[in-house]
């Protein structure tokens, strides 16, 4: 990465420096579709929305946006907004269909022929090589549990690399792997559906380790001057008093929300609180020598997902919980403030405090936000227009904050918009709407929402109104 200007210019219009990438993001499960054509075989969500009780009224990606099969068109529309980067992920059980052994050639030709449609159309493409669809063979055997998924992710890595180094730009290893371990192996609400303390625990290490041995296979195949990343959701988390027992509520959660993967990747070790708090789950002894050491190998920058903050106090969470080492000791209280359709506080705040966190603690670490955005029950009028007021207040105010962000030293170098397509929303189905792009999911049709439109116009500007009315 080149360094950008240092600081913004500070007028009425929040204008961003010179190079700042302007993205949107998507997620393969989520918006490709065609589940079993020309050779994809079935991940872990695959089976988990269709295991009744899992998923909103039994909806599945087997179509989501079709964007198999709407590729054309949908990079047409990132060139009509005008982006100057578009972050995908790869599936998996695409390219790789058993997770490990032979690669499927019709699963890469689809990447192939997206990326090099993003090339014409003058857009550089960010592939994420795990954005959570785990082949269901290896979850078979074990899945994010066991060591030897990490070995088989890094294995895939090596293909992707060997297929599209000399055309893609930037290669994130893992998208969110908080939510892969403690979603999906520790309260279950995400695929594979597990329920188990030690095992989301397991996953974690064994995500950190798959990040730490694919950016080596990447950095050893791809060129100089392609950029390894990876991206975490971190949590913003405050504690509602400042009581000493709410005081260690926040670090608890900090150190399985945040510590358990910037600790092993920053500086290859585990966050010693995080040891204490779990020794009524672990031992850690499934960390094996040199495991810390490969989790933290160099990367170009990080990613941060943020959508909302988290207000915690001290007391107990519900059974289940993600929270492993804290759910006896932590409840989430309400945050005030206006809410999204999830129900999500609206609060960009948290945004600033995570980024300039970051820029204490991680200097020499250049940062993108690679997720930031909000589901509102926005649809087409009577007109065809999709008037949503709502998402670009919300919006507005997070852009602004990335500037803020910037102007007080945060070494930020983009900013990707979730999401460009309505899409299946995971175990909401298709109930939530992200995207700035409607999708009529019945006709597949796309509209372009008021949303996309004001951020087209942010992009043209290189900036955005210091205020909103």
């Amino acid at each position: 990465m080149t360094a950008l200007d240092a600081r913004p210019d500070t007028s009425t219009v929040l204008r961003f420096p010179q190079g700042f990438r302007w993205g949107t993001a998507t997620a393969a499960y989520q918006i490709e579709g065609a589940a079993a054509e020309d050779g994809r075989t079935p991940s872990v969500w695959d089976t988990f929305s269709r295991t009744p009780g899992k998923v909103r009224n039994g909806d599945t990606g087997d179509i989501a946006a079709d964007h198999y099969h709407r590729l054309d068109e949908d990079i047409a529309l990132m060139r009509r907004l005008g982006v100057t980067d578009y972050r995908f992920s790869i599936a998996w059980p695409r390219v790789v269909p058993t997770g490990s052994g032979p690669v499927n050639a019709k699963g890469l030709d689809f990447y192939r022929r997206l990326v090099d449609g993003l090339l014409e159309a003058g857009i550089r493409p960010v592939a994420t090589l795990y954005h959570w669809d785990l082949p269901q063979e290896l979850e078979d055997a074990g899945g994010w549990t066991e060591r030897e998924t990490a070995y088989r992710f890094a294995e895939y890595a090596g293909v992707m690399a060997d297929a599209l180094g000399d055309r893609v730009a930037t290669w994130t290893t893992l998208n969110e792997p908080w939510c892969a371990a403690f979603l999906g192996y520790g309260n279950g609400v995400h695929a594979p559906g597990r329920t188990d303390a030690l095992a989301s625990l397991r996953a974690a290490h064994h995500l950190n380790l798959a990040h730490g041995l694919a950016a080596r296979v990447l950095r050893g195949a791809l060129p100089s001057s392609a950029e390894v990343s990876l991206t975490l959701n971190l949590h913003a988390v405050r504690a509602l008093s400042d009581s000493p027992e709410d005081r260690d509520a926040a670090r608890r959660i900090d150190a399985v929300g945040n510590r358990i993967f910037l600790d092993p990747v920053f500086h290859g070790r585990l966050p010693e609180d995080l040891v204490r708090d779990t020794a009524g789950i672990t031992d850690w002894s499934f960390v094996e020598d040199g495991d810390l050491a490969t989790a933290a190998a160099p990367i170009d920058s990080l990613g941060i997902n943020y959508y909302s903050p988290a207000v915690v106090a001290a007391g107990a969470s519900e059974s289940p919980s993600p929270w492993a080492g804290a759910e006896r000791h932590v409840r989430f209280e309400p945050a005030p403030g206006p809410r999204t359709a999830m129900d999500w506080p609206v609060d960009a705040n948290g945004l600033y405090e995570l980024l300039v966190r970051l820029r204490d603690e991680l200097p020499d670490v250049p940062l993108v936000v690679t997720e930031n955005g909000a589901a509102y029950d926005d649809y087409a009028d009577p007109s065809g227009n999709v008037k949503d007021p709502e998402r670009v207040d919300y919006l507005h105010a997070h852009l602004a904050a990335v500037h803020r962000a910037l102007a007080d030293g945060a070494d930020v170098r983009g900013y990707f918009l979730w999401s460009l397509l309505d899409n299946f929303e995971w175990a909401y189905g298709y109930s939530k709407r992200f995207g700035i792009v409607h999708v009529d999911f019945a006709t597949q049709r796309r509209t372009l929402k008021d949303s996309a439109r004001w951020y087209a116009e942010v992009i043209a500007r290189g900036g955005l109104a210091a205020s909103r009315a």
